[in-house]
């Protein structure tokens, strides 16, 4: 068996991210997410609830195995007991995400998805972010437009909670005094001096920087044979 590629360190440190919730709803937004929650159920998660997005439960294979019914899921959805994984067209330092606009939102250069289910997932429970092309148009300084809410904009709010960011260059999270943006890992062959090139705002570097955790033989398996036999994720991540 062949070494792990980027784009699988990516789907382990995605699968990371439920690790330890217990009987949560995962609602993974991407492929390489929706591959970790896959995986994370078939491995160290077996209490995660996948669902398809509209009524049922399913198992890792798509098989629906319970139903959702839309007034049980507005239930989940508000009370802590799902944790959702987002895109991000913007992020700041502080964790708050746009997908909304980019620009002056009475007049954007461009506009995007809208604000969508972004402050109620952020302020309703856990909610995670997959960054695929990890780069300074998108780790700004300050959002254009506050979707998701970060923690400088969160006081009070009972569930939220940002448990980490995952891009193609590394993991992040916000164990820091003032809950800013923190590299918590780098995938292989990736340095510090680049993710803080690609940043548009000062990360916070810890003295020693670990890699992200190696998928073991069993997760290879998995991802390979059983979760993603097409490859299709290493159209996401290339390297």
């Amino acid at each position: 068996m062949t070494g792990p590629t980027r784009a699988e360190y990516c789907v382990i440190a995605c699968a990371e991210a439920w690790r330890d919730d217990g009987e949560v709803l995962a609602s993974p937004m991407g492929l390489i997410p929706s591959i970790g929650a896959r995986l994370a159920r078939l491995t160290f998660a077996p209490d995660l609830l996948l669902t398809d997005g509209e009524a049922l439960l399913v198992r890792p294979d798509g098989t629906p195995e319970g139903w959702l019914p839309y007034r049980e899921h507005l239930a989940w959805v508000t009370g802590g007991r799902r944790h959702v994984m987002m895109g991000a067209s913007q992020i700041d330092r502080f964790g708050n995400q746009n997908i909304s606009c980019i620009g002056d939102w009475e007049r954007p250069r461009r506009q995007l998805l809208g604000v969508r289910g972004a402050p109620v997932n952020t302020l309703n429970n856990p909610t995670s972010y997959w960054i695929p092309r990890h780069s300074r148009r998108v780790f700004v300084d300050r959002v254009d437009m506050v979707c998701g809410v970060g923690y400088d904009r969160a006081a009070g709010a009972r569930y939220h909670r940002i448990p980490r960011v995952v891009s193609d260059l590394g993991v992040f999270d916000f164990a820091t005094p003032d809950r800013s943006m923190r590299l918590a890992s780098l995938h292989p062959g990736v340095t510090v001096e680049q993710v803080r090139e690609a940043t548009g705002f000062e990360l916070s570097v810890p003295v020693e920087v670990p890699g992200t955790r190696e998928p073991t033989g069993e997760e290879l398996r998995l991802i390979r044979e059983v979760v993603d036999p097409a490859g299709a994720r290493a159209r996401e991540v290339a390297a």
